[in-house]
């Protein structure tokens, strides 16, 4: 069964012309086996001299009719969805920034590990630890963060200490 190939706007010598231009190795391949059969090759003939199946090829001449050279370059995945959305991220950074409340959160830091219980309870969604530390590195935060403040400690006796210390 022949191979038609609909689309007409390039010849076999503008897809080789193209061919040699692009800068993706498997589009060019594509491009040049699209080319043979434009030239009258077989099917067969023109997927074995460009390094793939008959049905390979027979589908990126469907992609190649429906969407012209733009349908012969690979395509990336989507990727699962995001678990939380932009604005519960955004709390979340809220949360980073304000730091944790003892009463509430019963530390006086955050970890992955306490931020991962919190987005559970708040938000309902089941994060692994790592996935919240992805999202602490998407949302810009580092891991260096400042001393952790103990909830009991005087601040008028620490600025009188600093500042004794300064006379002497």
């Amino acid at each position: 069964m022949a191979l038609a190939i609909t689309r007409q706007d390039l010849s076999a010598a503008e897809l080789r012309k193209s061919a040699a231009r692009s800068r993706d190795a498997s589009a060019a391949r594509r491009m040049l086996a699209i080319a043979l059969v434009l030239e009258g090759s077989s099917r067969e003939e023109a997927a074995e001299s460009c390094g793939m199946d008959r049905q390979t090829l027979r589908d990126w001449v469907h992609r190649y009719n429906d969407e012209g050279l733009a349908g012969l370059v690979n395509r990336r995945a989507p990727g699962p969805a995001p678990r939380l959305s932009n604005a519960q991220e955004a709390m979340v950074a809220r949360w980073v920034e304000d730091g944790p409340d003892l009463e509430r959160d019963g530390v006086v830091r955050w970890r992955c590990r306490d931020l991962q219980e919190r987005i559970g309870s708040e938000f309902r969604v089941s994060l692994h630890e790592r996935t919240v530390g992805k999202l602490l590195a998407t949302l810009r935060f580092r891991r260096l963060s400042v001393r952790p403040q103990h909830p009991q400690s005087d601040l008028a006796a620490q600025a009188a200490f600093k500042g004794a210390s300064l006379i002497g």
